[in-house]
């Protein structure tokens, strides 16, 4: 039996070094070749938005938070020092409720921005039961074009200072909007609360 090892092993180790020779054949996948069940997920990744924004009035804070929570605040300021949910165009409030990114852009003054879905179907309702109560006037208009958005370069004073100065938007530092920006997704849920 131990005249037969030594002939085994040689054997062994003859049939590694001729398949280590084989040559490779391009048309099949090489071993780190992704499969294509591993490009689905990687697409699926791709497509998932770890991040939602809640944005609080009464604190001046947009919060951003990822699938691991917290991830980063910005201060912000609004439209106007009241700072209730908006009721029709004109009034200068920023809305509450439920939202979405839906365009990303560069706007010619405020610089980048992320518009929302305002007025979506609860800011419809909302917007309809006000009116038939009385609280707006029957001609009145529900508004639109809400955006978080920049300042000018030169007017990020503005967010140190509280100023609500937009017509019902949010509003970021100019430097700290583009950090924002580069990494917010069309899709993104966006919450405003007072």
């Amino acid at each position: 039996m131990n005249n037969r090892f030594p002939f085994f092993l040689c054997a062994v180790l003859v049939s590694v070094l001729f398949i280590s020779f084989i040559p490779f054949n391009r048309n099949n996948r090489s071993p780190s070749a992704p499969t294509e069940t591993a490009k689905r997920n990687i697409r699926k990744n791709y497509f998932d938005n770890p991040y939602y924004i809640i944005i609080s009035k009464k604190d001046y804070e947009l919060k951003v938070y990822d699938d691991q929570g917290w991830y980063a605040t910005y201060p912000c300021v609004f439209g106007s020092s009241d700072l209730g949910d908006k009721y029709m165009e004109g009034d200068k409030r920023t809305p509450d409720g439920k939202f979405r990114v839906i365009l990303k852009k560069i706007h010619p003054q405020w610089g980048f921005e992320l518009l929302l879905d305002y007025p979506n179907a609860e800011s419809l309702e909302k917007f309809k039961e006000r009116k038939a109560e009385g609280l707006i006037p029957r001609n009145a208009k529900i508004g639109g074009g809400i955006a978080i958005h920049a300042t000018r370069p030169q007017e990020e004073w503005t967010v140190d200072y509280y100023q609500n100065w937009t017509d019902g938007c949010i509003s970021l530092k100019y430097t700290e909007a583009k950090d924002l920006y580069s990494y917010i997704p069309v899709g993104t849920p966006v919450t405003i609360e007072e």
